[in-house]
């Protein structure tokens, strides 16, 4: 009897030292480089080790053309730099090299496509100009809505789009600053002044879903997000065209194949090709598009950028 009790204590122990073990290995953490501290997501490569500055050059030759409007404002550093904050969270440090790569290519084809002046005879082609502009040009009112208490309007401000994302409206610049912890809703042209920052509030547009029990851009497109049943209905899928979906609602998706939707799309491959990666795993055209999706957000979410 005696022995049985030894040999049933054995057993125990060996579970709970198994399941110590494994809680052990959930828990890892790792800092690696400069870029990424503290995080499970920190034992994966890091952006740097697979984006270098020449390919950050190759992406966005042009920027720094004499006719850009952002000469001397974008840099390799200010990304890595802004990312930094996001990688230990996942940003381009999420599965494998494959999806790592893609992640960052995706991330940047929307801001390529978003700061672009290229157009169809471009010298180096309409794909090779962005990060052209590092704020909107010829704004056409000052976006404050002013019965907006929370984030009233600033006197003298304007809150015209700005950074690698553009942001507008007040609303946004109040909700960003906080985010930040910088005050951008009386002080909005720090998106315009500082790269790093441009850089810091694009990615954390990304990272962050627009409302509770809703999916971030980079939920969809990494795959932590599975699609419910009226998620499958509405034609909502993971992949490159859910981020256009959360990021633009209606002013890119659900309309047919429209030049906006395919102006991203075609970045976003454009990165792939320049990265290694290549267009062909961009994914299917039901994952790559939101051509018919219905909308996460009807009508256009908070981040409006009209």
């Amino acid at each position: 009897m005696g022995m049985k009790v030894v040999v049933m204590l054995m057993v125990i122990l060996a579970i709970i030292t198994l399941m110590s073990s494994n809680v052990n290995a959930k828990e890892k953490v790792c800092s690696k480089n400069w870029d990424c501290k503290n995080s499970k997501f920190c034992c994966n490569e890091t952006i740097s080790d697979f984006f270098q500055a020449y390919q950050f050059e190759n992406l966005f030759s042009k920027r720094n053309a004499p006719v850009a409007h952002a000469v001397g404002f974008w840099d390799y550093h200010s990304f890595i730099t802004a990312s930094s904050l996001y990688q230990p969270l996942g940003f381009g440090t999420t599965g494998g090299h494959l999806m790592q790569m893609k992640e960052v290519a995706a991330f940047l084809g929307h801001v390529g496509s978003k700061t672009s002046c290229g157009y169809g005879v471009a010298t180096g082609g309409p794909l090779a100009w962005g990060l052209c502009y590092n704020r909107e040009m010829s704004p056409q009112q000052s976006y404050c809505k002013e019965d907006d208490y929370k984030y009233p309007c600033t006197p003298g401000a304007e809150y015209y789009g700005r950074g690698a994302l553009p942001v507008y409206w007040n609303a946004n610049y109040g909700i960003m600053g906080e985010a930040l912890k910088l005050d951008l809703l009386n002080h909005p042209e720090y998106l315009e002044q500082n790269a790093t920052v441009a850089f810091q509030a694009a990615i954390y547009r990304w990272m962050t879903p627009l409302k509770r029990k809703q999916p971030s851009a980079h939920d969809v497109f990494v795959g932590n997000w599975k699609p419910t049943k009226n998620d499958t209905l509405a034609k909502r899928v993971p992949g490159f065209g859910a981020t256009m979906n959360l990021l633009y609602a209606d002013l890119t998706c659900g309309q047919g194949d429209i030049d906006p939707m395919n102006n991203i799309i075609s970045h976003y491959q454009y990165y792939l090709d320049l990265m290694g990666v290549g267009r062909e795993e961009a994914g299917t055209h039901e994952e790559l598009s939101c051509a018919e999706q219905e909308l996460f957000n009807p009508p256009a979410p908070a981040y409006s950028t009209t």
